[in-house]
């Protein structure tokens, strides 16, 4: 699958990812697109799936009508995400077309 990081997004996750093509945002020139540009963007270039650490997004977005699916990472910090990244990669792995999965992340 096609994968686009947001920015905040741990880019140590991207090496649990082999079976995917990762790119970010700014990889793709996006960085300064606001959240509903970023995700047409994606959409339009064929992403598949869009990992980002907002959690306000799926109040901010319309996200029934999209065709990227989004995982969003409820923390964005390396130490809490590292153990749980068998958990970020099933998700991704079972991504589908307009759904959307935060997954929690434990700060212990």
């Amino acid at each position: 699958m096609r994968v686009l990081f947001d920015q905040g997004t741990p880019l140590g996750i991207r090496n649990s990812l082999q079976a995917h093509s990762v790119r970010t945002a700014y990889e793709e020139g996006w960085s300064t697109l606001s959240n509903g540009e970023l995700l047409g963007a994606a959409e339009d270039a064929g992403f598949e799936v869009f990992v980002t650490t907002d959690k306000n997004l799926v109040y901010q977005q319309n996200l029934a009508s999209r065709k990227i699916a989004i995982v969003v990472l409820g923390l964005s910090r390396w130490r809490f995400i590292h153990p749980i990244l068998p958990r970020i990669a099933k998700a991704i792995d079972e991504a589908r077309p307009g759904t959307y999965k935060l997954i929690t992340v434990p700060e212990e």
